[in-house]
């Protein structure tokens, strides 16, 4: 059973692992632990300049979204969904990395722009919608969505993104 506790300890996990690896590459990181709207880490570099990085970990080979009218929008017509425009970045140069956290150790990251993120979020739901006439199958007025593993594969290790976000 999975409990706020340990969602709490696999999200501070999280942080804490890609702070590390930012640290390794070079940059200063610091965690706000929840306590930011947005992002939860922001990495420096030598001449100051800094790039904000959200963190979503997971456990399992998939992630978690609420709220995909943080994404697009989204109007109802009846039960039937109807994704609309697409959200702004809430922060500029916002950067998401994904871990899936291994009890062995071998955590595995990926690293993606957020407007990346936003387009591979809707794509999905709109497949998903097309697969069932607009409506969802168990709850019509769920907003909630998720990414799988295998979808951020072309996103692993991807730290690369975070040193064009820099310059």
């Amino acid at each position: 059973m999975t409990t706020g506790r340990s969602n709490k300890l696999v999200g501070q996990t999280g942080e804490y692992l890609v702070a590390g690896e930012l640290s390794r590459r070079g940059l200063i990181a610091t965690t706000f632990t929840g306590n930011v709207p947005h992002y939860d880490i922001i990495a420096s570099d030598e001449a100051g300049r800094h790039v904000s990085v959200q963190v979503k970990a997971s456990r399992g080979a998939s992630w978690q979204f609420c709220n995909m009218t943080h994404y697009c929008d989204i109007t109802f017509d009846g039960k039937r969904q109807i994704l609309g425009a697409a959200r702004d970045c809430p922060v500029r140069g916002l950067i998401v990395t994904f871990v899936r956290i291994e009890d062995d150790g071998r955590d595995r990251f990926y690293v993606l722009p957020w407007e990346t993120l936003r387009d591979l979020l809707i794509e999905h739901h709109k497949a998903h919608l097309q697969k069932h006439d607009g409506v969802r199958p168990k709850k019509w007025d769920s907003l909630h969505a998720a990414i799988s593993e295998d979808v951020l594969e072309p996103y692993r290790d991807g730290w690369d993104i975070v040193q064009e976000y820099l310059r």
